[in-house]
């Protein structure tokens, strides 16, 4: 693991919150705006900053910032990135800086609030990302529910907008539950490993914890734990029910943070798996039939649907099924997939919610009975979201495709059954999307209000354009992403497969293998 002299990973997330207190505090409403676009902006460079000193040649974590926080507990303040994490860094600032963006005339109550809630909530979620100590990692995925509470419940445009915010808090808590007993379970294992009293020998660190030695026992539990907390938050059937209620209840730019943000999906990859490698493999089974269960429920269920929003909130849904999927496969494509996956829900899902808000914000409904003959009023509008539209459905030139293509070759070399599963979600995908556009965009004018309807003004079609390009870039070059993060997903295979063998029921961890391929259980300097 790499130090850095600089902290800028802590500046990443102290900058959205210290700018979260200056909007709170700016003395108008038209002045807070320009502290939040700034800050945003500012977070973005920083971000990006961060890109550039990484080293994709190195598959262990980078910019190490340790510091001890309770010493009684021996939790500490310890950040750090990897190959899994950093690319997340800069989409979630940009989708950050899109919200605020979109946001900035729609809001009439308490707008110094809102913004500096938005702030707040991006502080967060880069600790989330960047959180290398177990107890500070739950810190931040707790502190992600008070903005989400207060910009669903105040600003949401749906008359249960308040239900459900407490709909989607009450999941998170649940969520949390398993969360916090799997980590205070690694915590005492590594306690017991030491052969002394728990108090001095706790220890939350995540690179210590990868290096510790867990029975079979407590992995299948601590697995299923760690799945259940993230399963919540990603969210798998049957625990998605909050998705689609919060996408009809709460406001545009905050449904696109919530689909394009899959926290979920990055803690089984950050967490789930590598803590528990071999109970990981012998249980890929249930990831499998989770993420195909999601996959074409979450298709079949986004057929029905005459709702734009609807239909998106379900279409995320099922595109994180076939995440897990590529997750469960346990071979470099899948894996690769489902990162690549990951990141585009920044700049996808999250688009085609913005385009679903604009429309509702214009005509008042995103039902299909509104719409009709869009694409004769509204082209531009039309136009991103035909981009975007088949970007989500794996079209080629799109940076869907490749991420689609590394997820069903993945599945087909992992199990003929999840191939299929994914293909079937490729299908079906195709069918729900086009089907609604053919008839919101492409049929006859059917609302007399839709003939007068505005298209994209200057400012969202300025917010629009950056995600565009880059579904494009990332399209026509996809290796850009995949090189990246393509010796730490080699590493973190190489810890499922190779790192732990089974004797008398027992798990030995292979210490030197995966030092040397992993560098993951090099000690903290």
């Amino acid at each position: 693991m790499s130090e850095t002299g600089f902290p800028i990973l802590s500046l990443v997330m102290a900058l959205p919150l210290l700018g979260a207190l200056a909007t709170g505090a700016a003395s108008d409403s038209n002045l807070a705006k320009k502290i939040a676009l700034s800050v945003a902006g500012f977070e973005l460079a920083a971000t990006l900053f961060i890109v550039y000193l990484f080293n994709p040649g190195d598959s262990g974590f980078q910019l190490i910032e340790r510091h001890i926080w309770v010493p009684t507990l021996n939790i500490e303040y310890l950040v750090g990135i990897d190959g899994i994490s950093v690319l997340f860094l800069p989409m979630s600032a940009l989708l950050t800086l899109v919200a605020v963006v979109a946001s900035w005339n729609s809001v009439q109550y308490l707008p110094r609030f809102h913004f500096a809630l938005l702030l707040a909530l991006e502080g967060v979620t880069m600790g989330v990302f960047v959180a290398l100590d177990m107890v500070l990692f739950f810190l931040f995925w707790e502190l992600t529910l008070p903005p989400i509470f207060f910009l669903i419940g105040l600003w949401g445009i749906g008359p249960q907008r308040r239900g459900a915010a407490m709909k989607y808090t009450l999941f998170m808590l649940f969520g949390g539950v398993p969360l916090l007993f799997a980590i205070i379970m690694l915590a005492v294992n590594h306690a017991a490993q030491m052969h002394g009293s728990v108090p001095q020998n706790l220890t939350f660190s995540l690179p210590v914890l990868l290096d510790t030695p867990i029975s079979d026992n407590w992995q299948t539990i601590i697995f299923l734990l760690l799945l259940a907390g993230f399963g919540v938050k990603a969210p798998l059937v049957p625990f998605h029910t909050w998705l689609p209620t919060t996408a009809m209840e709460a406001p545009a730019h905050m449904t696109a943070l919530l689909t394009g943000l899959k926290l979920g999906a990055f803690g089984l990859l950050r967490y789930t798996m590598p803590l528990t490698p071999a109970a990981s493999v012998e249980y890929t089974w249930v990831l499998g039939i989770l993420g195909a269960i999601t996959l074409i429920y979450g298709a079949m269920i986004a057929l029905q649907q005459t709702n734009l929003r609807r239909l998106l909130a379900y279409a995320s849904i099922s595109h994180v099924g076939l995440v897990i999927i590529g997750i469960a496969t346990l071979n470099m494509q899948g894996l690769q997939g489902a990162i690549f996956q990951l990141l585009n829900f920044t700049l996808i899902a999250s688009c085609l919610m913005l385009i679903a808000g604009f429309i509702q914000h214009r005509l008042g409904s995103t039902e299909v009975i509104h719409l009709g003959g869009l694409a004769k009023v509204m082209p531009r509008l039309s136009a991103f979201f035909f981009l975007f539209a088949i970007a989500s459905i794996g079209v080629p030139g799109a940076s869907g495709f490749p991420a689609e293509l590394l997820l069903i070759i993945g599945a087909l070399n992992a199990h003929p059954s999840l191939g299929i599963a994914a293909l079937m979600g490729a299908v079906l995908g195709a069918s729900y999307m086009l089907s609604f556009m053919r008839r919101a965009f492409y049929g006859p004018v059917v609302h007399v209000s839709v003939s007068q309807l505005q298209d994209l003004r200057k400012r969202e079609l300025g917010l629009l354009c950056v995600p565009a390009l880059l579904v494009l870039l990332f399209g026509f070059f996809p290796n850009l992403i995949l090189n990246t993060n393509k010796l730490t997903a080699e590493a973190w295979l190489t810890r499922l497969t190779n790192s732990s063998v089974v004797i008398n029921g027992d798990y030995v961890r292979q210490n030197q293998e995966l030092h040397e391929t992993a560098h993951l259980s090099e000690p903290i300097k």
